[in-house]
């Protein structure tokens, strides 16, 4: 035995036998090879270039800025024609920055349309509205997702098949239901249809369906019952899709006007949608449109101080686990 060979002899043995593991750990660390192909319209090799990413910040900034004018300058257009003249408002071509602005069709048209008392009606209803939607969708989605009922999931597909249904389609025969109930001029002919809602409904078992189990069977140990469970258990891990639905029903219960147009006929009843419409064609241009933003002023305070849990709550309960 030569002294090369007797060197190869006496080295320790470190390396067992390739298993299929350790083979599948060596593959896992080798570096991809050069020719992967990116299916995407521009490889990330032109993104990282100069010019592709003054491309991208170009078209990225002109999508933003586009979006952002189709969404923001028909409020701009409201505001600013409440603060222009009659005249001004119906010269021809428009001007999109008033000549003279003023405030003065803001409190005229909080006189002549009596805003005061349209909003508190408004607000009476979207409580309503949202109270009697709370009890019945969590209710209904707490039972189908804890208490599983026979038929659950074929009532579920019920409920979310009503989503699909224009509301045009209903409107005649939920009409003909209030009248023969005798429910017009009456809050309980807006509450009872916003009562069940089909696409509440099925956020709200969502996130039902991520509680652990387990916290549910720790309550039924103790002995709670079922209205128990949902009260201590359910209701307070619950507070971000509650969120969620509760604006979501405050906000449609808010801007909805067919309903109370058809319900609500007394003057003195009207939501300020429908008190807005009824009186416009007695006012002028400037004034309908101060009182068009005195009603939008109470839904975008909303919207700017939820909208981190909106945005929060709409994923909650997406990812088990």
């Amino acid at each position: 035995m030569t002294s090369r060979e007797a060197a190869v002899a006496d080295r320790p043995a470190t390396r067992g036998p390739r298993t299929p593991a350790a083979r599948q750990r060596r593959r896992r660390r080798s570096p991809r090879p050069m020719n992967v192909q990116f299916r995407t319209i521009i490889s990330p090799h032109q993104l990282n270039s100069r010019w592709g990413r003054r491309i991208y910040w170009l078209v990225l900034a002109a999508v933003i800025v586009t979006f952002s004018l189709a969404f923001v300058f028909p409020l701009y257009w409201m505001v600013s024609g409440a603060m222009k003249t009659p005249e001004e408002v119906a010269q021809m071509p428009p001007t999109l920055v008033p000549a003279q602005p003023t405030l003065d069709p803001f409190f005229e048209a909080w006189d002549l349309f009596d805003i005061g008392t349209l909003l508190a009606n408004t607000v009476y209803y979207s409580l309503g509205a949202w109270l009697f939607c709370m009890c019945v969708d969590v209710a209904a989605a707490y039972a189908l997702s804890k208490l599983r009922p026979a038929f659950g999931n074929v009532i579920l597909g019920a409920m979310l098949a009503t989503l699909m249904v224009p509301p045009m389609v209903i409107l005649i025969p939920l009409y003909v239901t209030i009248v023969d109930l005798g429910l017009l001029n009456n809050p309980w002919g807006l509450w009872f249809p916003a009562a069940a809602n089909g696409f509440n409904i099925f956020l709200l078992k969502r996130f039902f369906d991520s509680i652990p189990r387990e916290l549910i069977e720790a309550a039924q140990i103790d002995g709670a019952g079922p209205l128990r469970v949902l009260w201590s258990v359910v209701l307070p891990v619950s507070r971000p899709i509650l969120g969620v639905v509760s604006i979501f029903t405050i906000v449609t219960a808010f801007k909805d006007f067919v309903l109370p147009l058809l319900v609500m006929t007394d003057s003195e009843k009207m939501t300020i949608s429908v008190g807005l419409s009824q009186t416009a064609g007695a006012v002028t241009q400037n004034q309908v449109m101060g009182g068009l933003v005195i009603a939008s002023i109470p839904m975008i305070i909303v919207f700017f101080i939820f909208q981190r849990h909106i945005m929060a709550g709409l994923t909650a309960g997406s990812i088990k686990g």
